[in-house]
Parts: C-alpha cells; structure tokens; sequence
C-alpha cells in the first residue's frame, strides 16, 4: 500500500513551476533546430568528375586531388554540366601563362595600334597624288637648305681667292700670323658646309626611302588589303610620322 507523497511546502511550488515551463520551452525550440540541422546536412553542392591517369572515372563533391592536372568537369546533381575546372597549375606553370598572356595582350595592342596606322594613312593620302605633294613637302625644306648651303661655299670659296693669292706673296717664307688665321678659317668654314652638305643629302635620302616604303604600303591599302594586315610601314614607321630632321647650315 502506498504512502500518499506530502504536498510540496508552499515556498517550493513557483520553482517546480518554472522548471516545468523551461522543459517546455526548450523542447519546442529544440524540434525546429533538430529539422534545421537535419537540413544542412543534407549535400547540396556539386559533383566533380574526371578520368584520372589510369584512365578510371573518379567522382567527389569537392576538386579531386588525381586530376590537379586535368580538366574536371562541374556537375549539377541531376548529372548534366555545369562548368569546366582547368588544371590547377603549378607557380611556374602559372608564371609560364601569365607570360603567354602578357605576349598576347601586347600583340592585340600592336595589331589594333596597325589598324589605326592604316586607317590615318588612308584618311591623310586618299591618292598618290596627295601623298607626292607631302613628300615635295618634306623634301623642299631641305633642298632649301642645301641650297643655301652651295650658296655659302660658293662665298666661301670666293672669300679663298685673295687669301691664296696673297700667300703666293711669300712662297718658302712663313705666313703673317693674320693672313695665317684668315685662311684657317675660311678652311674650317668649308668643311663646316661640307659635312653639312653631306647631312643634308642623307637626310633626302632617308625622306625618299621613307616615303618609297610608305607609298608602297597604301598601294596596297588603295588596292583594298584590310587596315592592321600589312604590318609598319618598311618595318621603320611612316614617313609623313618621321618628317625631315633638322638641316641648318654653318655660317
């Protein structure tokens, strides 16, 4: 026969009471982070395939170590593709791609730099006939100064005359000092103009090869080859880009 259990005093039935309502509380907070946990650990993310060295197919949820060096395919977990992984590559392997990629970079730059080239070529000379008067253009400004040049070897040389024949005056005798100085410096006054003259004629030269190489280039253009196919101009640039060097004469 059971003894019926005394009643709790009255001071210790609010804390019975609150333990029961936090047993409560917690078991139905605990039912939805049960539900929520289960969730998350379900897998969700994709699945990565790919045939290793010796030729097996291996699947993971994550990168798969044997195929670093492969390519890996990406799949949804209804199976079809989502992405291609490249090679994971090594520190040299990668500084090998980034040159590659730099050298490619700097060849699109070149070609599109070509392109415009071409195309200010053929807004600037439509025809020969303007690229011929850019080229007389360029050559008159140092024929001016060739000009200019036999001008003054032509005085210097008449400036020589009465020096040389006073010198006659003292064959087998020294010069006076004057005289001495005077035709020194008509000397060094000649081969100023010369090697000016000299300058001159190669900066011609270097004009006419310019604009040969250029006209040989738009003829082309002007014939209808696409702008940026041709490369530079003779390899050096275009003539109407390098002008006429700078040609002053001596005095």
């Amino acid at each position: 026969m059971s003894v019926p259990r005394p009643p709790l005093p009255p001071r210790r039935r609010p804390r019975l009471a609150l333990a029961l309502a936090a047993t409560a509380a917690f078991a139905a907070a605990a039912g939805p982070m049960r539900a929520a946990a289960q969730s998350d650990s379900k897998p969700t993310g994709a699945i990565y395939s790919c045939i290793d060295d010796h030729g097996r197919r291996l699947t993971s949820d994550r990168p798969i170590v044997e195929c670093i060096a492969k390519e890996q395919q990406v799949l949804n977990r209804d199976g079809s593709l989502k992405a291609i992984q490249p090679p994971t590559l090594t520190a040299d392997e990668r500084a090998a791609k980034e040159a590659r990629d730099r050298a490619a970079a700097l060849a699109r730059a070149a070609q599109a730099d070509a392109v415009r080239r071409d195309r200010n070529l053929l807004a600037r000379y439509p025809d020969e006939e303007a690229h011929d008067r850019a080229r007389q253009a360029a050559l008159d400004t140092v024929r001016v100064a060739m000009k200019a040049t036999a001008e003054r070897l032509r005085e210097l040389a008449a400036e020589r005359k009465p020096l040389r024949d006073e010198a006659e005056f003292y064959v087998g005798k020294p010069l006076p000092m004057k005289l001495r100085a005077a035709i020194d410096a008509n000397d060094a006054a000649v081969d100023a103009q010369r090697e000016a003259a000299a300058t001159q004629q190669a900066e011609l030269d270097r004009i006419n090869h310019l604009y040969d190489a250029e006209l040989a280039h738009l003829r082309k253009l002007w014939a209808g080859a696409t702008p940026g196919s041709l490369g530079t101009v003779g390899g050096t640039g275009t003539a109407g880009a390098a002008g006429p060097r700078a040609t002053q004469v001596g005095r």
